[in-house]
């Protein structure tokens, strides 16, 4: 049965202070950067169900660190599983999490971040569908900053998290390479952007505080509208980066294009 199932996991760190979306600080403290990773958590795991009311799949959080299982639990919904970590690096946790969701059986596997909180349903669902599709291929969410925010395989292809300078802006495009050297098909998504500094956090306040991103527009992202509307509430909150929201309107060039 697990063979008709796209097992769907998002790449999710614990909310210890600071150890995540550290580049956010400043304009963020460690503690609401922390508090924003969870949010962002909260609303791509709702997104990822949302996908499960028209697509067969399995939701998984592949989590870091070891020891942080009861945090997973309590922010995560019904439904959704937990796989373990193996190694703490990017490139690793990927290969790790892809290997393991095949050898459980599953027809093919969609790995997303979890800094993007306003990805539209319409391309998780497009990234199922397209697994779905006879041949093998791999699907890819483009970032804007040169990454991918999604991975997609039909087959277990070790090549592809192979030599990749990770956190990095060659990161999409090595894993191109990758795929071509393996002579292996790639279905590119539209162009999204991930949360993970200054400018694309003024990014994510243009998009749900002022409803409006290059026109486009993304999953609504409740946990994270309010923590951003809590923000705003406090004595120079919003302001603190406000200012970079006009140059985030320029970088945003190309977010829903491909």
């Amino acid at each position: 049965m697990s063979k008709q199932i796209c097992a769907v996991a998002v790449m999710a760190k614990a909310s210890v202070a600071g150890t995540v979306k550290t580049r956010l600080v400043p304009p963020l403290t460690y503690e609401e950067a922390a508090r924003l990773n969870t949010c962002c958590l909260i609303d791509v795991a709702a997104n990822i169900r949302a996908v499960a009311a028209s697509e067969p799949i399995q939701a998984f959080a592949a989590y870091a660190p070891q020891g942080q299982e009861a945090f997973f639990a309590a922010v995560l919904p019904r439904g959704f599983e937990l796989l373990p970590p193996k190694e703490p690096t990017i490139g690793r946790s990927l290969l790790h999490a892809a290997k393991d969701l095949f050898t459980a059986g599953y027809g093919s596997v969609c790995l997303v971040n979890a800094d993007s909180p306003t990805l539209p349903t319409a391309i998780l669902v497009e990234a199922v569908r397209r697994l779905r599709q006879p041949g093998d291929r791999v699907v890819l969410g483009p970032a804007i900053d040169g990454g991918y925010y999604l991975i997609g395989l039909k087959y277990f292809h070790a090549r592809l998290f192979e030599e990749i300078d990770w956190s990095t802006d060659c990161v999409y495009r090595q894993t191109l390479e990758r795929a071509g050297e393996i002579g292996l098909p790639v279905a590119a998504l539209r162009k999204w952007y991930d949360v993970d500094d200054d400018q694309t956090l003024a990014m994510l306040v243009r998009e749900l505080l002022h409803g409006s991103l290059a026109g486009r527009r993304g999953y609504p992202a409740r946990e994270t509208t309010a923590f951003l509307e809590r923000l705003a509430a406090k004595n120079g909150g919003i302001d603190r980066f406000l200012d970079r929201a006009a140059a985030a309107s320029i970088s945003c060039a190309g977010v829903g294009e491909k």
